[in-house]
C-alpha cells in the first residue's frame, strides 16, 4: 500500500469554525445492489504461493473484464470520499458500466504483475484522478539508470564474476558405425587463466572425454569449443582449452580455502537444472567435511575434505565456483546431500546441503593436469577399510588381489605401522573412517610429514608418516 503522502500534515484552517456544523439530514438507504449472476464467471483469488515452475498469467474471465459490476468476483467497490469533519456523507454514485468493467479487469492484472494489493490500489488512485494532488513516485525507469551497486554486494559481485563462468555442454562419442553423438550433460565451468583453460569437476567432463565433445557458452551466448587437458577422478578436477580462445579473457581470482570461516558469506554460480548463469547465496556452513561421492557407476569414487554451504547448489552446479564476499573463488561446487528421489522426482534437488572442493587443493590439482596431463596423488602406502565407520580407518588384512595392506618399504611401513591398526587422528584432524582419511591425505603434498594416532592392541600411539605419491589414475 502506498504511503507516499503519510506525514505531511495539513494546516488549519483560521477562519474554520470551533465546533462542527449540526448534521445534515442523512440521506434515503440506497437501493440494494444488484444480484451477481451465478452463470457468470467470478475472479478466482489468488494462491497464497506462487506454482513452481513458472505458468503463464491466467486470462482474466470474460464477464469480469466486460460487464461485472463493482463488488463483483471478490473485487471490493471504490473506497468512498474522505468526509468532512468526520462526519458520513452520502456514497459515491457507481461509476458508469462500461468503465468499472475496464477497472476491474485492470487492477486483476495489476494485481497479478505486482503481486498484492497494492498494484489495485495504485492503479484505483491513477483512474481516480485528483487535480489537487500530484503523485511523488519516481518511476523506475528514471532511478534504475543512475543507480550503481556498491562493491562488495551480492550484485556487484556476481556482475563481475558471470562473464568468467561458463555453462559446459558434454556429448558422449557414438557408440557405433553410422551414429552420431550420445547422451549428453550440462555443468559449469569457470576461466582459470587467460590462455582458455576452464576448470571444472571430472563428472561434468567424463562422458565426452573419449570421443566425445565439449563446449562452453559463456554468459553473452558466444559459445567454443574445448578439449580436454587432463582429469583427476579421485579428486574430481578436471582442466578443458578452448580451441580459439577469444582475447580479454578475464580469470576469477583465487582466494585462500584456509582462511574461510564458518559464517562466511557464499555466492554459488552455476546452471543447476540447465538454467545458465544463475546466482545463488549462503553462507559457510562447515569446513572440513569429509565427503565421498560417486559418479553413479559403481567407481571412479572421489574424495574430498569439503566446504560445506547452504547456497542453493542443483545438478548443473557443478564445477562452478563458490565465491567468497570479495568476489574471489575459495570453491568447486561438486556435490550435494539430498533426500533421494521421493516426491515423485526423478533428479534430486538442494535441501541445503552443498559441498565444495576447497581451492587451495583445486589449484594445486589444476597446476598438475596443465603442466604433465595427469593428477599426482599423496598416499600413506597402506590398504584401509573403507566400509567401517566410527572408531578410525582400519588398516585392511589385505591389499587389492590379495597384495599385502601395507607396501615394503612404503611411508606407512617405515612409520612402523601394521595390518590391523586402527587411525584415529591424521595431524590435528580426527579420522572415523577410511573415506575420512583418504579425504584428509589428500589435502596434502607429496613429501609432507603428518603425524598420525593409532590403536594397536588397545593401546594408542603416535608415529610420523611422510607421504609418497601415485602418478594416475589407476
Amino acid at each position: 500500500m502506498s504511503t507516499e503522502n503519510e506525514g505531511n500534515a495539513v494546516p488549519a484552517d483560521p477562519n474554520a469554525p470551533s465546533v462542527p456544523p449540526a448534521p445534515p439530514t442523512p440521506p434515503a438507504a440506497p437501493s440494494a445492489p444488484p444480484a451477481v449472476d451465478a452463470s457468470e464467471p467470478q475472479a478466482a483469488p489468488e494462491p497464497a504461493t506462487a506454482p513452481l515452475p513458472v505458468t503463464p498469467p491466467a486470462e482474466v474471465p470474460a464477464g469480469a473484464a466486460a460487464g461485472a459490476p463493482a463488488g463483483a468476483g471478490g473485487w471490493p467497490p471504490p473506497p468512498p470520499a474522505v468526509p468532512t469533519w468526520g462526519e458520513p456523507v452520502p456514497p459515491v454514485p457507481a461509476a458508469p458500466r462500461k468503465k468499472t468493467g475496464g477497472l476491474v479487469a485492470a487492477v486483476l492484472v495489476a494485481a497479478l504483475v505486482a503481486g498484492g494489493v497494492g498494484g489495485g490500489i495504485g492503479y484505483w488512485a491513477a483512474e481516480r484522478g485528483d487535480d489537487e494532488v500530484s503523485s511523488t513516485t519516481v518511476s523506475a525507469g528514471d532511478s534504475q539508470a543512475a543507480f550503481k551497486r556498491d562493491p562488495g554486494t551480492v550484485a556487484a559481485v556476481a556482475g563481475k564474476a558471470l562473464p568468467s563462468v561458463v555453462t559446459i555442454q558434454a556429448k558422449s562419442g557414438g557408440s557405433g558405425a553410422g551414429e552420431g553423438e550420445g547422451e549428453g550433460g550440462t555443468g559449469t565451468g569457470f576461466v582459470y587463466d587467460k590462455e582458455g583453460h576452464i576448470v571444472t569437476n571430472n563428472h561434468v567432463v567424463a562422458s565426452a572425454a573419449e570421443g566425445g565433445t565439449l563446449s562452453a557458452t559463456f554468459s553473452n551466448g558466444k559459445t567454443y569449443d574445448a578439449e580436454v587437458v587432463g582429469r583427476a577422478e579421485g579428486y574430481d578436477v578436471a582442466v578443458l582449452k578452448l580451441k580459439k580462445a577469444p582475447e580479454g579473457l578475464a580469470p576469477l581470482p583465487l582466494g585462500d580455502s584456509e582462511k574461510v570461516a564458518v559464517g562466511d558469506s557464499t555466492i554459488a554460480i552455476g546452471a543447476p537444472f540447465g538454467l545458465s548463469n544463475t546466482v545463488t547465496t549462503g553462507i559457510i556452513s562447515a569446513k572440513n567435511r569429509p565427503v565421498a561421492s560417486g559418479d553413479g557407476s559403481g567407481g571412479s569414487n572421489s574424495y574430498m575434505s569439503a566446504l560445506q554451504t547452504d547456497a542453493s547448489i542443483n545438478p548443473g552446479n557443478s564445477g562452478g565456483p563458490l565465491l567468497n564476499a570479495s568476489g574471489a573463488v575459495i570453491g568447486i561446487n561438486s556435490a550435494i546431500q539430498s533426500t533421494g528421489n521421493g516426491f515423485g522426482q526423478t533428479q534430486a534437488g538442494s535441501i541445503g546441503l552443498g559441498f565444495a572442493i576447497p581451492v587451495n587443493q583445486a589449484k594445486n590439482v589444476a597446476e598438475q593436469l596443465i603442466k604433465t596431463g595427469k593428477p599426482v596423488y599423496p598416499v600413506i602406502g597402506a590398504t584401509v577399510n573403507m566400509t567401517d565407520k566410527g572408531a578410525g580407518a582400519t588398516i585392511a588384512d589385505e591389499g587389492a588381489g590379495g597384495t599385502p595392506a601395507v607396501t615394503a618399504n612404503g611411508p606407512a611401513a617405515q612409520a612402523g605401522l601394521k595390518a590391523g591398526d586402527v587411525i584415529t587422528a591424521f595431524g590435528d584432524r580426527q579420522i572415523d573412517s577410511g573415506p575420512t582419511l583418504i579425504s584428509e591425505i589428500w589435502t596434502h603434498q607429496p613429501g609432507d610429514s603428518v603425524e598420525i594416532t593409532y590403536e594397536r592392541d588397545g593401546k594408542t600411539a603416535k608415529a610420523t608418516v611422510t607421504l609418497g605419491e601415485r602418478t594416475g589414475d589407476n
